[in-house]
């Protein structure tokens, strides 16, 4: 499903971006149209420049305070993804750039993003040969669906391993 999803957006996201383009050249101007690309690929820039420095310094302090970065990290992640977005000529790629770097529509995006990983986590535990590995509230749990922290039955022995095959070789 999520290879059908790309291959469509590979495909149709070209050709909404150039059909868009043509839209708004003939109605501001060719040349309008390509300057207004030109501004928010430079305002573009800026916002990534700046809260590409936020994000950082976010970081920063959350790895020096031992907490562990989680949203920072995402942060980064997405102010990366955006720019790369804003790269690419054309305005829905640049809306979209736009949502994923400016900071109040950052927390939204990053909703929906933690959402989109989870179903994806959920879908491929379902389809593996073990079943599902880890348990909702974390930690791990036997493949054969047992209990979290529960101990095979039967009791530890003390033991060395000797490696016997060069004596039946003999």
């Amino acid at each position: 499903m999520l290879r059908i999803g790309l291959f469509l957006a590979f495909l149709v996201v070209p050709v909404l971006e150039i059909w868009l383009l043509i839209r708004i050249g003939t109605v501001i101007g060719g040349w309008q149209t390509v300057a207004l690309l030109i501004a928010d690929s430079i305002l573009g820039a800026w916002l990534v420049r700046r809260e590409g420095r936020r994000a950082w310094a976010a970081l920063q302090s959350a790895v020096q305070s031992g907490r562990m970065p989680d949203r920072e990290l995402a942060d980064g992640g997405m102010i990366v993804a955006g720019g790369a977005l804003l790269l690419t000529p054309g305005f829905l790629t640049d809306i979209l750039g736009f949502i994923l770097i400016l900071p109040f529509t950052r927390p939204i995006a990053r909703r929906g993003l933690a959402w989109f990983l989870r179903r994806r986590v959920q879908v491929l535990t379902a389809r593996s040969p073990y079943g599902p590995m880890f348990t909702p509230g974390g930690g791990f749990q036997r493949p054969d669906g047992g209990a979290r922290g529960h101990v095979i039955d039967g009791e530890v022995i003390e033991g060395e391993v000797v490696d016997d095959s060069r004596r039946r070789d003999a």
